[in-house]
């Protein structure tokens, strides 16, 4: 727009007022655009100063978290360490413990043979059941103490369940006979895959545990196959087991109702709980109160023909008599345990000797019928190295037995490999000749 001077004043004072118009909005706009771009500005500079602050608070965050994980890895360190040295302790400690109550358990077991009054029976089967009690705790501490070692070792292998039945009739038909119950097992040629030991030990605890709840009536033990598992079951028809108490059963010193009178500190099922867990071995319960209750423990079960069956033997046969058994033990108590059940129970020579370097001198120019060796001698000396030092001497693989309180898998792996059976301490009597005639018949 252009002011020409032939233009009336009022047209050129129209004119200019036009073009001031104009340059003022002009000139708001720019005042407008510039406060916008000072205001992002303003805004970046915020923002970045926020961020900023976030960013310290953030590693400070990290910084107290890194010093938290180190705190916490070294608790944990800690913690590992000390459940390793119990374990070690105990492991160590557990010869020393079992190996007075083994000697005693010989003792009683020998003195059970001589002829005694009635007081003095009583008296006998009181402390029979004490040693009982202790034996079982101090299975039950060392066997939980295994089971939460993260270094445990399981050696599966054929177990086969008619020789555990035959064994668990053996064990407990006394303790169900004298509460008037009847423990019945199911005949079975089933074979599963399993750790022998531990295997044994769910078992043993199941069947406790049922005899212990179970008043009247019985307890039936079997395996029910199902497909590829077989389903060892444990039925009683006892107190049954309310639902609101199935889940606590498993957990350390539970126990049913408040019956002082029930023997045993709850860890049974405990044990069972975790050697199952560790096998791999399903577990379940059902049951009713006041009907019974069903635990089930799911094996894996071996298909064809298995060698391993051992056949049934009488552990009063004659095969023993007069033959010549060498001990090596180098606890006083335990080699005059043996001698007395050897002797005179089992009417065996019972040749005792304190070590290997004895042992070699005793065996002479005919070599001992068996080996009974303690792995645990004086110093570095073992059973296992006895025994394969009287076996080198007699030019023979002579029939030998160790007898251990450590449960050690290496231990177990070693008698393994020399074929050499292995027994726990405390030691019974019934399954030391049993063991022995095994052997030597």
């Amino acid at each position: 727009m252009m002011l020409r001077d032939s233009d009336p004043p009022h047209r050129q004072i129209e004119k200019l007022r036009r073009i001031t118009d104009v340059l003022i909005n002009r000139i708001d706009r720019l005042e407008e655009t510039r406060g916008s771009a000072w205001s992002m500005f303003q805004a970046a500079v915020a923002l970045e100063q926020e961020v900023l602050a976030r960013t310290r608070q953030l590693e400070q965050a990290m910084a107290d978290l890194s010093q938290r994980n180190r705190e916490l890895a070294v608790a944990r360190a800690a913690a590992e360490e000390a459940n390793r040295s119990k374990t070690r302790f105990l492991r160590a400690a557990s010869h020393d413990l079992v190996q007075p109550l083994s000697a005693a358990r010989l003792f009683l077991s020998a003195l059970t043979d001589t002829p005694m009054d009635e007081q003095q029976k009583e008296l006998t089967e009181r402390l029979s059941g004490a040693f009982e009690s202790v034996e079982q705790l101090m299975h039950a501490v060392l066997d939980i103490s295994r089971l939460d070692s993260q270094r445990i070792e399981f050696h599966r292998q054929p177990v086969p369940l008619g020789e555990l039945f035959r064994r668990l009739a053996a064990e407990f038909t006394p303790l169900a006979e004298a509460k008037g119950l009847r423990l019945s097992f199911v005949p079975t040629d089933a074979v599963v895959e399993s750790d022998p030991v531990f295997l044994r030990r769910i078992a043993q605890n199941l069947v406790s545990n049922a005899i212990k709840y179970t008043n009247r009536g019985g307890v039936v033990v079997g395996v029910r196959r199902r497909g590829a598992t077989g389903w060892l079951s444990v039925y009683d028809s006892g107190v049954g087991i309310p639902a609101v108490d199935r889940n606590r059963i498993f957990d350390e010193f539970q126990r049913l109702g408040n019956d002082s009178g029930t023997p045993g500190m709850g860890l049974g099922l405990s044990i069972v709980r975790r050697a199952c867990n560790k096998l791999g071995h399903p577990i379940s319960l059902s049951s009713e109160a006041m009907r019974g209750t069903l635990f089930r423990v799911g094996l894996p079960l071996i298909d064809g023909e298995y060698e391993g069956h051992p056949k049934p033997i009488d552990a009063s046969s004659r095969v023993l008599r007069g033959r010549v058994a060498l001990v090596v033990e180098n606890d006083h108590g335990m080699r005059r345990g043996y001698e007395m059940i050897l002797a005179d129970r089992l009417g065996m020579i019972a040749r005792v000797t304190g070590g290997t370097a004895e042992a070699l001198a005793t065996m002479g120019e005919e070599p001992p019928d068996i080996i009974l060796a303690d792995y645990n001698l004086e110093g570095d000396d073992t059973g296992l190295a006895s025994i394969s030092a009287l076996r080198e001497v007699a030019g023979r693989e002579v029939p030998a037995v160790v007898v251990t309180a450590h449960r050690d898998p290496e231990i177990a792996r070693r008698c393994g490999a020399m074929g050499v059976p292995l027994l726990e301490k405390p030691v019974r009597p019934v399954e030391l000749s049993e063991v022995l005639v095994r052997l030597l018949g």
